[in-house]
This record gives C-alpha cells, structure tokens and sequence, in this order.
C-alpha cells in the first residue's frame, strides 16, 4: 500500500481553479468537481456517498474509471483563452485498481505524458482520503475541433 502525505502529492504550482459548471452533466451528476486545472493537469474531487458504492459497499469501479478519464483527458483540454476552448476525445483508457475504495473522498489527478497535434497522452491517479493511491490509469486522447454534440463530422 502507497501512502504520501497531502504535500506529497498535491503539485505546488499554482493552478485554476473556477466555480463554472463543468459542462458536463454526467460528472455533474456523479457529483464530481473540479478543484483545479491548468496546463498538463487537472484534479477532481468526489464525495463518497451510499448511491456511490456497489453491492459489497465500496466505490463503484465505474465512477473511479469516470474519475479518471476526466482527469487524464482534462489535463490534455486546458486553454487560459476563453474564446478557444480545446475539445477532445477518449481513444482508449486502460486502468489499475489498487485497493478498496472504502472512505469519505476521491480525488483523481490527471497528467499530460506527451502531446502532439492530434492525440495525446497522459495518466491518472486516484487517492483515497488524500492518503492512498487506489487507482491508476494511462490514456489515450484525440483532440477535436469543436464539441462533438453527437456529431462526428467535426472530429
């Protein structure tokens, strides 16, 4: 079991942090915040709550590899102008369960690996209760030129 303390973990650069909605409403539902972003890094916190956890009363795997994939992809979107936003897609997201998520707290980190023009690179982390990593994941991104909206002929 790995376990670093908040100092440890928590990247001292400074990053953004904003009260906007996340536009995205199935982390908004999940509950899912974002509590910072900026180049190459985005970080999400969850309250674990009962509607949270599976049959055997530990978080959910899927809301650990939604977590993630928020995470991984965001660090990839960041963009300090408003008036272009980077849009992008999941290629492919390969995760880890390291340990039980039985706790109060989720918080996913996001970092980028490598970019390109078109697709990019990056991993995440999930820690439980800012003590144990209880997750990781590496992921593939492509990025697009406008939200897809269910459209694919601007990917």
């Amino acid at each position: 079991m790995t376990t670093l303390s908040n100092s440890e973990i928590t990247p001292s650069v400074t990053s953004v942090v904003t009260s906007d909605p996340l536009e995205n409403p199935f982390l908004e539902r999940l509950g899912i915040e974002q509590i910072a972003w900026r180049d190459g890094y985005a970080e999400f916190r969850l309250a674990i709550t009962p509607s949270l956890l599976n049959r055997h009363g530990v978080l959910q795997g899927g809301v650990l590899a939604t977590m993630l994939d928020a995470a991984c992809g965001y660090a990839g979107l960041f963009s300090d102008d408003p008036e272009r936003p980077r849009h992008g897609v999941t290629l492919s997201l390969m995760l880890n369960y390291l340990a039980p998520g039985i706790g109060a707290e989720v918080i996913a980190r996001g970092f980028i690996e490598r970019r390109g023009h078109r697709v990019y690179f990056s991993r995440g982390e999930a820690w439980l209760d800012g003590r144990e990593l209880i997750a990781s994941a590496q992921g593939t991104f492509k990025y697009t030129r406008t939200p897809l909206n269910g459209a694919r002929k601007n990917a």
